[in-house]
């Protein structure tokens, strides 16, 4: 008799998302909405107005002690030391051959006190990471499940926040945040985002994601505000060219080799899986990740296998159209040497070879 797979966990707007008519996919583990509408629909609201998702499927990890900059110092790669109190920095979790763990979201409350945003599917195998090299004094926490988190996102997302907020969000810079309180509610307020636009992640006790849902929907109405689900995050995910732990970023695969350098601050004394990667930028990286454009019919989807001149040079690692520039784009591994702009490829579509040619990532950058 064989094992039944284990039932998917839901967020507490689950009960919402269905009254929406949403469309549910599993999702790292997880029963989730990929859109509600339409995804173009969705897309759009973001990059013109401002869209509301839930997150909440995300993972927290609390660290507290006297120790604990010296425990994230050290699993870390970037440089921990720059954080001033109510400051965010995008970093990694690695192994020591140099691999990811995972990518996180790193928000310092105090010296004592460091708060982790960590991917849904990654939170169990991310705790148990850090509590094996935790030789400090301080305490590490799965605290998931008491958080729900939205995310507000778009050039409208600062006005349909501030009508429900005393916070000064203008005052809140890029990767910063603050404890306030939404609609009453007490909730840490962060100035990030994984769509490329101006925007802001809220976390709060998972008993008023219901009532802060739908005050923030009716806040946004003016301004044409949409629920929005997980096809329209990865779409503007993958024009900012943002990295998608199991795509861009995997066990096997390197900040260095995934054009994330900029995390990897060698001037450390150490942090876990430097040996390695100070070697890799000694001899170099054999492949580097890069974007592409499809210049044949066809789209590039994710796992292909990409031929350069009739010969294997690598894959698909993220693939689709881009409802912002009406091209089909993508982002792949392929050997560093051939890793330049307008390289020619050819992405093998339903088994027949469709030519694209690379890009410069990211694929799209807001207006400032």
């Amino acid at each position: 008799m064989t094992e039944s797979a284990a039932p998917l966990k839901q967020t507490p707007l689950y009960a919402v998302h269905r009254r929406l008519g949403a469309k549910m996919v599993e999702f790292g583990g997880w029963e989730m909405p990929v859109h509600y509408s339409s995804l173009l629909e969705e897309h759009h609201a973001v990059r013109r107005a401002v869209g509301l998702f839930d997150v909440s499927h995300m993972g927290e990890i609390e660290v507290r002690g006297p120790e604990a900059f010296a425990l994230l110092d050290y699993l870390t790669p970037n440089a921990l030391s720059r954080l001033s109190n109510g400051q965010a920095q995008y970093s990694a979790l690695l192994y020591e051959h140099g691999g990811f763990v995972d990518d996180i979201l790193v928000h310092k409350v105090s010296d004592t006190h460091y708060f982790l945003c960590v991917n849904a599917a990654n939170q169990e195998k991310d705790y148990q990471h850090m509590v094996a090299y935790n030789k400090f004094d301080c305490e590490v926490e799965l605290s998931s499940s008491r958080y729900a988190q939205l995310a507000i996102q778009g050039p409208k997302s600062m006005a349909t926040l501030q009508k429900l907020t005393a916070t000064d969000l203008q005052s809140v810079r890029y990767y910063h945040f603050v404890d306030g309180e939404v609609c009453g509610v007490p909730a840490r307020i962060a100035r990030s985002g994984y769509t490329g636009e101006v925007g802001f992640e809220i976390y709060f006790a998972p008993e008023h994601a219901e009532g802060l849902w739908g005050q923030i929907l009716a806040a946004g109405e003016e301004f044409g505000i949409r629920p929005a689900g997980l096809g329209a995050r990865n779409t503007l995910r993958l024009e900012c060219a943002m990295a998608l732990y199991g795509h861009e970023i995997t066990a096997s695969i390197t900040p260095l080799e995934a054009c994330l350098g900029r995390i990897v601050k060698f001037e450390k004394r150490d942090f876990l899986g430097r040996t390695r990667l100070l070697a890799q930028r000694e001899q170099g990286v054999r492949r580097q990740l890069t974007g592409f454009e499809m210049t044949g019919r066809g789209i590039g989807r994710d796992g292909y296998e990409i031929f350069i001149d009739g010969v294997p040079a690598g894959w698909v690692t993220s693939g689709g159209p881009s409802p912002t520039l009406g091209k089909n784009i993508g982002l792949c591994y392929l050997p560093a040497a051939q890793a330049q702009p307008a390289q020619t490829i050819q992405v093998m579509v339903r088994n027949q070879p469709v030519d694209a040619v690379t890009r410069p990532i990211p694929f799209y950058k807001r207006a400032s």
